[in-house]
């Protein structure tokens, strides 16, 4: 079969789509980044807000009208949340659930095995690969035992799963045999790793940092609560990359009573200081929820000013909706949506300013970049990403291939990016 793997969302979703992707190319099927020519296209939709919601079912629909004979499948949150919706759309032919996912590529192979295909040479075992062979995500767990009044994926989730760790450094090495520079570590609550089998975080990164030669082992989103005093010593090996995403949602200790998170805003300041003080130039980016119900011009300067004084290098801003068997929909004084609008525009000023500001520091600094891919202006120049996850634009260096790493010395700064030149 040649079969399409599609995912709007997070990075998890992305995780799952190449562990199915390598489960099937195993089984001698093919993968195919062009829905038009495939056999099966597999959707892993997402639910997070109101408008993923939208932006899934505007997926499906184009997926069926790109291909009305290929068999559709869907899965991921939105299909978990509105099963019987997403059934009854055109084109689909078999909905997943989250709880099912493990049992995916079975289905698949089982349901549709008898599909014929012509073998195509041009199509190689890492087609999913395509957007660039730099970076794979690898799922360590699934599920959330938190209920932020907001979210709407712990339920959609379910429960905490960890992945045996074995399984892990074996998924690691297999990536990195097939020519993957750098490994991003990621699940629904990722400092939840190991909570159902008695292990944990800390011991599965210095695992992962004993037992696999990926050159960059990077973390995406990690609720600050979870990190012991000691973890930041990890980042003592340099193939830990220096950066963080750790969720913040508001800078508000009220707000963030409402939302149940068990992070307030002075912890969250002495992790911060931690990280810092641990490696140079740490980068920290963040979520930020604008519009929560109940939020005073008060509560929102509080929140201004408290990520101004962190100095976020990038940050996720979303505006509150209600989501449908949460408990933030039901609370009273939801914010006016002309409010959220403005505090929005306020806070996107502020995270321009604040990014500006850590990619100065920045300048002149040596670091080793993963080079990702070549401009298309003919100018000879590449995009890649510092360890700090800064995107930075090289001089001319006619000579370099995808997937390399190199020395290089940061010159300045255009628009959003850092530019440098090789060592």
């Amino acid at each position: 079969m040649k079969i399409c793997f599609e995912a709007l969302g997070c990075r998890l979703n992305e995780a799952e789509l190449e562990s199915w992707s390598n489960d099937l190319v195993a089984q001698g099927h093919q993968v195919t980044t062009n829905s038009a020519d495939a056999d099966v296209v597999v959707f892993n939709t997402c639910s997070v807000t109101n408008q993923a919601d939208r932006k899934s079912r505007q997926m499906i629909k184009r997926l069926h009208k790109a291909n009305p004979q290929s068999q559709l499948v869907v899965t991921g949150c939105y299909a978990s949340l509105q099963a019987q919706t997403v059934g009854s759309l055109p084109g689909v032919d078999l909905v997943i659930s989250n709880q099912d996912k493990d049992d995916l590529v079975r289905q698949i192979v089982e349901n549709y095995q008898e599909v014929t295909f012509e073998p195509d040479p041009r199509l190689d075992t890492h087609a999913l690969f395509e957007r660039g062979r730099q970076r794979a995500f690898i799922k360590v767990q699934d599920g959330c035992r938190y209920r932020c009044t907001f979210c709407i994926v712990t339920v959609a989730r379910g429960e905490e799963r960890s992945r045996d760790r074995q399984q892990i450094i074996d998924e690691i090495n297999r990536y990195h045999l097939q020519g993957v520079q750098e490994v991003v570590i990621t699940g629904v609550h990722v400092g939840g790793y190991g909570s159902d089998t008695g292990d944990d975080l800390y011991g599965l990164l210095k695992n992962i940092l004993a037992s696999t030669s990926v050159p960059r082992v990077r973390l995406a989103s990690v609720e600050p609560w979870d990190l012991p005093p000691h973890f930041f010593e990890l980042f003592q090996n340099p193939r830990l990359m220096p950066h963080m995403h750790l969720p913040l949602q508001s800078g508000s200790d009220s707000v963030l009573r409402r939302m149940a998170r068990r992070c307030k805003t002075k912890q969250f300041r002495e992790i911060v200081e931690q990280a810092r003080s641990a490696v140079a130039h740490f980068n920290v980016t963040t979520d930020i929820i604008v519009g929560f119900p109940g939020e005073s011009e008060q509560e929102w300067q509080e929140t201004m000013d408290f990520v101004e004084s962190i100095g976020f290098g990038h940050m996720h801003i979303f505006s509150y909706s209600p989501r449908s068997g949460t408990k933030a929909a039901t609370l009273p004084m939801q914010v006016e949506a002309e409010v959220k609008k403005q505090r929005s525009a306020q806070l996107h000023e502020l995270a321009g300013r604040l990014k500006q500001q850590a990619l100065r520091g920045m300048l002149n600094a040596q670091c080793e970049v993963l080079w990702e891919h070549r401009l298309a202006d003919n100018s000879g120049r590449w995009i890649g990403y510092t360890p700090h996850y800064h995107r930075i634009v090289s001089e001319a260096l006619d000579d370099l291939a995808e997937s390399k790493i190199g020395a290089v010395t940061v010159s300045g700064m255009c628009d959003d990016m850092l530019t440098g030149s090789a060592c």
